[in-house]
């Protein structure tokens, strides 16, 4: 979805706030800028790979399937959803309850089928996540299955940089719920508090919050409240300030 104050550069969200709301921009983008993380744990689809697009083309072929059409908006609700959750909803909106288990199913298949097809870095993230790698203990922290979550980090390459994969499941709530963000901390030896959360949607800002990470967002800074749910804002990982910022906090 786009939005009318897109942040391009490595700085707090700009669009038009009181005073009030800008200092506290401010302040929140210095947790960030003047701070290292003992450690970091990434988002996957969206921040690593390039696979909300796989998304979005898997819940058109699944409405397709059953011979259902789209809901106005449904992209926007069924981002940085867990797919059993967007099952859920694709059959809530389309009036179908009774098909929750078949579209879910359907769902996931049809989005495993084109992500190993072409599985895709998003910009930057390649060359961040190797940074920070060689200095710090890296995790991923995901709504996706594990399978989905390894064989795409696999076929980029980018497995072993991460010490711990952690995806919701059993007692290990989705996002926005604060589990998988708060076990990857865990799971690195640092307290919450002392880790960096990097995501793309606001699901899963919402989790890494809740969990205590501090969190940089990538993409557009939305318009409102919803922008104070990361301390700053990058367009993409490919930003060279941000680089220049991990060369200098982590890679120290």
């Amino acid at each position: 979805m786009d939005h009318p104050h897109p942040c391009t550069r490595l700085r707090p969200c700009t669009e038009p706030v009181d005073a009030a709301s800008q200092n506290g921009s401010h302040m929140t983008a210095h947790r960030i800028l003047s701070w290292s993380p003992s450690a970091i744990v990434f988002d996957c689809d969206g921040t690593l790979m390039d696979t909300e697009r796989h998304w979005q083309e898997a819940r058109n072929l699944t409405f397709r399937a059953f011979g259902l059409k789209p809901p106005a908006g449904f992209a926007d609700r069924a981002k940085g959803m867990h797919y059993t959750e967007c099952g859920a909803l694709m059959a809530e909106e389309t009036g179908k309850p009774g098909l929750v288990g078949e579209l879910t199913d359907t769902l996931l298949g049809t989005f495993t089928t084109l992500v190993d097809q072409d599985p895709v870095t998003m910009p930057g993230a390649a060359s961040l996540v190797r940074l920070a790698s060689r200095h710090r203990p890296l995790a991923v922290a995901s709504n996706c299955p594990r399978e989905v979550v390894e064989s795409c980090l696999y076929r980029a390459g980018l497995l072993d940089c991460f010490g711990h994969v952690v995806v919701a499941g059993g007692e290990v709530r989705p996002k926005p719920e604060p589990d998988v963000y708060a076990v990857a901390a865990r799971l690195c030896g640092v307290p919450p508090e002392e880790a960096l959360a990097v995501e793309d949607s606001l699901t899963g800002m919402e989790s890494a919050r809740r969990a205590g990470l501090r969190v940089i967002g990538i993409g557009p800074c939305p318009p409102g409240p919803e922008a104070e749910k990361a301390d700053l804002w990058v367009a993409s990982l490919a930003d060279g300030e941000l680089l220049s910022w991990a060369r200098t906090r982590i890679g120290e």
